[in-house]
């Protein structure tokens, strides 16, 4: 068999997605194949290790500006011992410490701003300043939108549930977003590690409080991070330190180019013509859609396990049994390709940063959402040995000089009985959609006919309506006669039952 006829599919082994430390949790691509808890751990390992490298240099830098100077020190007292004796070496003697003395000034200013650099009061006093010569924080001074005032009263009335813990909670939420609104010009690494610090402080004060109830604790922290993210939203979702927005164009750019890759490639296991299924897979591209029009990290990754719940129910539909994870993946692949869902590295990047680390290690929205960072380096990284096309075939599908086309059976790609027609799904569902059309313009134009026809019979109509009227009123020409006097009770016809009126009597006094 050749080695076009032996079609591989789509498999990443489960372990795969774990993490690589070992430690159970889902990895993630962005932090090296780690989970949130180990990459916290290296992170803050490397960055402690740095921390002690730039205080070396310090430290050597001083040693060296401070022998300098005992250098410079003792050739000016045996400049000054040898100055009687000869003229021409003092003044050399005078050109070197002048030179060594503009070293070691600069070495000294090295030093000192490789310390202040490291010194806690470098960092704290620009912000003193910075509190000073602006006005409060834009986050709580400016309009806020009708979704942040809708999550803001939602947040209120389920923390009165909690009274005094709830309280204190919200303060802590408040502070902490008004400490962040002075943290913009930090990288998103550092953003990302301020919010996952507030959320596992946070998260061990609940404990405490809620002694040891995970469930309760997990309630809170989901409405803590809908309030935090969805104020802080605009500041720290595609920063400009970062270069998120160049990788969403270039994603973007790279499905485009892959818009000609079809079912067939990637073997998914679903078939569109089925109602059912084409119907589970356009909501699937639909929820990948919708998740960049969420705010919270929650709400983008329920957007993704609905996706991935439609995918699972179309391939259950098409192979009347439940869906594998080796049959998953390709499904996600094809989907991401069909919905090229905008900013999505942006999306990514976002949750994996700013999202409660507890759903990104465990559970079905952790598991779905590796998976769909496993599609997306897989299209990154798709080339003609992942589709088992020749590198010739691949690169002219991929700048446009060519369309692929179903090959026949002979070639070796799976086939199944068809009836005779278009060979691809797709071109038949064009035609069948093109004699719709035509059947439409034929029932268009009747109803136009029709209607044309409605319009000549109603002036006719009109027409003959007011000829009759015409001539109705000039053989009958309208007569207005002024009315006749008539007495009170002319027009009553019970008078003549009524008695006679009463007639005045005299009597003699």
């Amino acid at each position: 068999m050749s080695q076009r006829t032996e079609r591989r599919g789509i498999h990443v082994d489960q372990s795969e997605l774990l993490c690589n430390k070992g430690c159970g949790y889902y990895g993630n691509t962005a932090w090296q194949g780690l989970c949130s808890k180990c990459w916290r751990e290296e992170y803050q390992r490397a960055r402690q290790k740095q921390i002690q490298e730039d205080w070396a240099l310090a430290e050597k830098l001083q040693r060296e500006e401070e022998a300098a100077y005992a250098n410079i020190q003792g050739a000016q007292s045996h400049s000054q011992a040898q100055q009687a004796q000869s003229q021409p070496n003092q003044a050399s003697l005078a050109t070197f410490s002048k030179f060594e003395e503009k070293k070691t000034n600069e070495k000294t200013r090295k030093v000192t701003t490789v310390k202040k650099f490291f010194s806690p009061s470098s960092r704290t006093a620009p912000k003193k300043e910075n509190q000073e010569g602006k006005t409060p924080s834009p986050s709580i001074t400016r309009q806020s939108s009708i979704e942040t005032d809708r999550v803001s009263r939602d947040f209120a009335d389920f923390l009165k549930n909690l009274q005094k813990p709830g309280r204190d909670i919200h303060k802590q939420c408040r502070l902490f977003i008004e400490s962040m609104a002075n943290k913009k010009d930090l990288g998103a690494e550092e953003l990302s590690e301020c919010v996952q610090d507030f959320y596992q402080n946070m998260s061990d004060r609940l404990m405490t409080h809620f002694k040891g109830s995970s469930d309760c604790v997990e309630r809170v922290m989901d409405q803590v991070e809908k309030y935090i993210m969805t104020r802080l939203y605009k500041s720290v979702f595609c920063p400009e330190t970062t270069d998120d927005e160049k990788k969403d164009l270039a994603t973007q750019n790279r499905i485009r180019a892959l818009h000609w890759v079809d079912i067939q490639m990637l073997c998914v296991p679903v078939d569109e013509e089925n109602p059912e299924v084409s119907d589970n897979v356009v909501k699937a591209i639909t929820d990948v859609i919708e998740m960049d029009s969420k705010r919270v990290p929650r709400d983008k990754l329920a957007c993704i396990t609905r996706c991935s719940k439609h995918i699972f129910s179309a391939i259950k539909i098409t192979r009347n049994e439940p869906a594998s994870a080796d049959d998953f993946l390709p499904t996600l692949i094809y989907i991401v390709l069909k919905a090229n869902p905008p900013r999505l590295q942006s999306n990514i990047q976002y949750i994996t940063r700013f999202c409660n680390p507890s759903r990104l290690m465990t559970g079905e929205d952790g598991y779905y959402f590796t998976n769909l960072c496993c599609a997306v380096a897989f299209i990154e990284k798709l080339d003609a040995q992942s589709l088992n096309l020749s590198p010739e075939d691949f690169e002219c599908y991929m700048s446009g000089q060519a369309s692929p086309r179903r090959p026949d059976s002979s070639d070796g790609w799976p086939q199944t009985q068809e009836a005779p027609g278009p060979s691809s799904p797709a071109l038949a569902q064009v035609y069948q959609n093109l004699d719709v059309l035509s059947g439409l313009e034929s029932r268009q134009d009747r109803v136009l006919e029709g209607c044309r026809s409605l319009q000549a019979d109603l002036l006719a109509w009109q027409g003959s309506v007011e000829r009759e009227v015409h001539n109705i009123l000039e053989k009958y020409p309208l007569e207005i006669c002024p009315p006749a006097p008539a007495a009170i009770d002319a027009e009553n016809v019970e008078t003549e039952r009524l008695p006679p009126p009463l007639t005045p009597q005299v009597f003699a006094g």
